[in-house]
């Protein structure tokens, strides 16, 4: 059994309508990174000094020494930057990223944060890589950023971001089991469901785009101008998605060394200008945001196919194709994964092992179908599906004339091609059917195999619609 972790799927072309307070046509989440404090260094018991965002692009650390230049810069951000922005930032809803070791080692702005009452959610322990952080060592990492976060600010953080993050961080932050909401993804422009051992953990996803990091990569930023005409075609396009009735959330990202500069801090407050002359905006909090989702859309179990064991899915699956369950037991084997779960997923696993099947294989799904208004739909033998299928077309309520017309037809049909009439009738009125019977029987032999296997991959596909109702 093969299972693809990753969802590619998502919401897939049909987004939930957020239905955001008031009717809001985008919901707007400003997060302030506070990482100054917390970041490499060897004062802080680390290996070597930072390297990551800062004014010195393509920075390397240096092992077992401090980097002035690069300590200075995030003080930078703490002595100054993070009070230009608290002033600018102030009066609005806003979500800090706080990394605990940073918060403890700045009580002032901690005091700042709480009085404007921002939210001030956990940013991890340090401020330091966890790709190769051994999962038991990061569990224990995030417990002690808990502990710290809640002895320095007065209360738990109901949500976290780790940022440099590992392929477990989710996983094992969802296990705390303490958190409203998880943002260590970029996948999606609204919240959506992550299960952990059969807990549903919310995720508000993050963006890497509307961030200011952008001035301190080799492809990003160089000027103000740049940064707010990029957050205001961001947030014009979503505005417009939500006046067409699909309402998103933008996530702005932002480092007190970073735009807390003041060549950088003006584009910021251009922005937000901007953003309040527009009607139907809702500025809050990532908790928030949270609340909302949790209240409005809260989790519904689905039918997840992917995660099913073999004897789940041929059961429930083995009869989407006329009695030939062998076609889920073969799709059962294929690299299943998120993307499989809904109609339009299970129905191409399924249909891919029809296609491939051997000419053979594929005359005996024809032929375990019934004939149309034949001898089986008049003995009530058909199979639940086929019962429905043709009752919803009229099939079982025929005049004699039409009785005798599908007889003859079904006769004809099956000694010119060795197989009975297979059409998807839920396409289909009673008269469209007879008059594809009629039509269908001028094909080839060869034509008609095609036609009739195009029809049955079709009735499957009606028949999961049914299911994942």
């Amino acid at each position: 059994m093969q299972r693809y972790l990753r969802d590619l799927r998502g919401y897939g072309p049909t987004p939930p309508d957020a239905k955001w307070p008031n009717g809001a046509k985008i919901a707007l989440q400003i997060v302030l990174n506070y990482e100054e404090g917390g970041e490499n260094c060897i004062l802080h018991g680390d290996a070597a000094s930072e390297a990551f965002l800062s004014e010195i692009v393509g920075a390397a650390q240096w092992p077992n020494q401090r980097h002035w230049n690069m300590e200075s810069i995030y003080e930078y951000g703490a002595r100054s930057g993070f009070w230009r922005l608290y002033r600018l930032l102030k009066d609005l809803p806003i979500t800090v990223y706080g990394v605990a070791t940073a918060l403890a080692r700045s009580p002032e702005q901690v005091a700042a944060m709480k009085e404007a009452g921002w939210e001030i959610a956990s940013h991890g322990l340090k401020w330091v890589e966890h790709k190769d952080m051994p999962e038991e060592v990061e569990r224990a990492a995030i417990a002690e950023a808990v502990r710290l976060h809640t002895e320095v600010v007065g209360e738990r953080p109901k949500g976290w971001y780790t940022g440099r993050c590992s392929d477990n961080t989710v996983r094992l932050v969802a296990e705390e089991g303490g958190f409203a909401y998880v943002s260590d993804t970029y996948a999606d422009d609204l919240p959506y469901y992550m299960t952990f051992d059969g807990r549903d953990q919310l995720i508000l996803p993050y963006t890497l785009d509307t961030n200011d990091m952008r001035f301190a990569t080799p492809q990003g930023f160089n000027s103000g101008d740049q940064f707010f005409s990029y957050l205001c075609d961001a947030f014009d396009e979503l505005y417009e998605e939500g006046v067409e009735g699909s309402p998103k959330m933008l996530n702005i990202g932002l480092h007190c060394r970073l735009v807390g500069r003041p060549g950088r801090v003006a584009a910021l407050r251009r922005f937000i200008d901007y953003a309040k002359t527009k009607e139907g905006v809702w500025f809050a909090t990532r908790e928030q945001i949270a609340e909302h989702w949790v209240r409005t859309h809260p989790p519904v179990p689905q039918l997840r196919p992917s995660q099913m064991d073999r004897d789940t899915f041929v059961k429930t699956f083995g009869a989407i194709f006329e009695h030939s369950a062998w076609i889920a037991e073969r799709a059962f084997d294929l690299e299943l994964g998120p993307a499989h779960d809904c109609v339009e997923g299970i129905h191409n696993a399924l249909a891919r092992m029809f296609r491939s099947a051997s000419a053979t294989e594929r005359l005996g799904v024809l032929t375990a179908h019934p004939d149309l208004a034949g001898k089986l739909a008049q003995a009530k033998r058909l199979t639940p599906e086929s019962t429905s299928e043709q009752a919803s077309a009229g099939l079982d309520m025929l005049t004699d004339e039409e009785r005798e017309a599908f007889t003859s037809m079904n006769a004809a049909y099956v000694e010119k091609f060795g197989f009975p009439f297979i059409i998807a009738v839920r396409d289909n009125t009673k008269a469209s059917i007879r008059t594809a019977f009629e039509n269908r029987l001028n094909n080839t032999r060869d034509e008609e195999f095609v036609e009739a296997c195009r029809q049955v991959e079709r009735i499957a596909y009606h028949r999961l619609k049914d299911l994942f109702k």
